[in-house]
């Protein structure tokens, strides 16, 4: 099945979208978070699990609203 270049790149937009907004609304959050939730750098702990949730509601909500046009 073929896919437009155009389509790839829109595909491509709303994921940067999503991980940029996803990152902003977990950073302005983290101060809030419980302990555990917090991100240490360089380490895998359940704060990169919150980051990447955020980073999919913002996908699954970007995705929601183009389908709404």
């Amino acid at each position: 099945m073929m896919v437009s270049k155009s389509s790839v790149l829109v595909n491509v937009l709303q994921a940067l979208l999503a991980v940029i907004l996803g990152n902003v609304v977990y950073f302005v959050l983290a101060p809030s978070l419980p302990p555990v939730a917090r991100h240490q750098p360089f380490r895998l702990d359940i704060g990169m699990v919150v980051d990447f949730w955020f980073c999919v509601v913002a996908y699954g909500l970007i995705r929601t609203a183009r389908k709404w046009k």
